[in-house]
């Protein structure tokens, strides 16, 4: 039962999120930014997480706190739900086409966290979303999982399209590195016998 749960208040956010590894791409998302509830559900549905993340924010001052807090309580729960990461694949790797734009999304659950970012929008929102605040999501998501994650955009036009691209190969590269692999018996993958540091 590789599941997790966490609940995040402050005087910013509250949050719920709870997350199930061995689900079937499930979610219930109300973040409060349309956008985001988009993305992230792009991430269950392509990663098989199952997926529950409600957000009360503070959307009266801006985006923000809702975006990072999110993002900080999701990856808290993938770490939660990893348990000591005993016979997991670790790596993922994801070439994430959508029409005109292609995106490469490398990860490695690591626990030691780091964002490279090689994308960029050239409009400020989509929809209601800050476009700057996208790399904001994937940087938290990052620290609080202790993923080493790359994403680059390899070429692309249309906005809307880099942004569910990268969260889509985001979402396959997670579902493989998360993926239990029967021949490694339970082993944490790493030579050192433990993730981390």
């Amino acid at each position: 039962m590789r599941k997790g749960r966490i609940e995040r208040n402050t005087a910013e956010t509250r949050i719920l999120v709870e997350v199930d590894l061995d689900g079937t791409g499930t979610y219930d998302l109300s973040t409060g930014i349309g956008f985001l509830d988009h993305m992230i559900e792009q991430f269950s549905r392509h990663s098989l997480i199952d997926l529950t993340c409600r957000v009360d924010g503070d959307l009266h001052v801006d985006q923000h706190h809702t975006t990072e807090d999110s993002a900080i309580a999701i990856g808290q729960a993938i770490l939660q739900a990893l348990g000591d990461k005993g016979g997991i694949g670790r790596y993922g790797t994801a070439y994430s086409p959508m029409d005109e734009t292609l995106a490469r999304v490398a990860l490695d659950i690591s626990g030691r966290p780091w964002l490279a970012w090689n994308a960029a929008f050239t409009q400020p929102r989509l929809g209601e979303m800050d476009t700057e605040l996208i790399e904001h999501w994937f940087h938290s998501v990052a620290q609080a999982a202790g993923i080493t994650l790359h994403v680059e955009l390899l070429y692309g036009a249309n906005n809307h399209h880099i942004a569910e691209s990268i969260f889509k190969g985001f979402a396959r590269a997670m579902r493989t590195a998360v993926e239990l692999d029967p021949r490694k018996g339970g082993a944490v993958p790493s030579t050192k016998g433990q993730l981390g540091g």
